[in-house]
């Protein structure tokens, strides 16, 4: 399968550009960006071509991995759908529910595979232990702390606009219901938001399982402080999330895995463009809830689609 990259910023560079050049199943075939010389400069480090034109990209490849903000990836997302070519998009799929929607309904038009990248459900570790216990029905309550240091340490995203402008609950939130959703089941509503400091997000979801879980959301923790924790508790006991030593680039070979298998048999993957909807439609049930005006509002329970 013939890919293209479209992106040029740090994610493309560290992780998106090193996994496709390294994947024996697919042939990176250039890229695209919306800095022409970015591009170029990618491009060359990886023997590839570069694009000036995204459409002639689209017209040379199989499939297209995108490594763009979100609002800018929906765009460009439903272009490579429209135009029948598979898609290996990031998380989260988009910020508003209209433009997941608009993703996801191209993603069917065209009939082509989606594989969202979210990077604990491509690691072997974590996959297997979701896995497992996704195989129990009887959990009670659960806790996800995923807490960054994006914007207090030595990050490469630091700069990142969008991130500073939408904050813990769209970058790392994806990251954590991605881990929720397939153990607990769907949210049936979010319950309550808040906002802790600096970015940080507090919020409570219902799930159809039975079971409520907590989420803390932030990239501006301490460094020393920063770090990756859910515990689930239920009859089956106590059990966390387990430490992944696996990388970034690691697991996006095996998302492009995902999409060449989802492309060959036709069958959708469990991250594909419709559970990436879900995931942005819980995200924007919560961020209603977040107190905007009157200090200690947290609002009403906001019932998701």
């Amino acid at each position: 399968m013939r890919i293209g990259l479209l992106g040029t910023g740090p994610w493309a560079e560290r992780t998106h550009a090193p996994a496709l050049h390294r994947h024996d199943g697919l042939d990176f075939a250039g890229v695209w960006g919306r800095r022409p010389e970015a591009a170029a400069e990618l491009a060359r480090r990886h023997g590839v071509r570069a694009y000036d034109d995204v459409d002639a990209l689209f017209a040379d490849v199989d499939a297209v991995a995108v490594a763009l903000p979100p609002a800018v990836q929906a765009s460009y997302a439903i272009r490579a759908a429209r135009a029948g070519r598979h898609l290996l998009l990031d998380k989260p799929l988009a910020v508003t529910v209209e433009q997941g929607r608009a993703v996801t309904e191209a993603v069917r038009a065209a009939g082509v595979a989606s594989v969202v990248f979210f990077t604990t459900r491509f690691q072997p570790a974590t996959e297997r232990w979701i896995e497992e216990q996704a195989a129990h029905d009887d959990w009670f309550t659960a806790r996800a702390q995923w807490l960054g240091a994006v914007f207090t340490g030595d990050s490469p995203y630091a700069a990142s606009p969008w991130r500073r402008e939408k904050g813990a609950l769209w970058d790392v939130g994806p990251h954590a219901l991605s881990v929720l959703l397939p153990v607990l089941g769907d949210v049936r509503r979010v319950t309550a938001a808040t906002r802790g400091p600096g970015d940080t997000v507090h919020a409570v979801l219902d799930h159809t399982g039975g079971a409520s879980s907590v989420l803390t959301l932030s990239l501006t923790a301490p460094p020393a402080a920063a770090g990756v924790e859910v515990e689930l508790r239920g009859g089956a006991g106590v059990t966390r999330l387990p430490e992944n030593a696996d990388t970034a680039v690691s697991a996006l070979r095996r998302a492009g895995d995902a999409l060449l298998t989802a492309a060959r048999t036709g069958r959708p993957h469990p991250c594909d463009a419709a559970f990436g909807l879900r995931v942005t439609e819980i995200l924007a049930a919560a961020e209603t809830l977040l107190p905007g005006g009157t200090e200690g509002d947290t609002g009403s329970p906001a019932e998701t689609p």
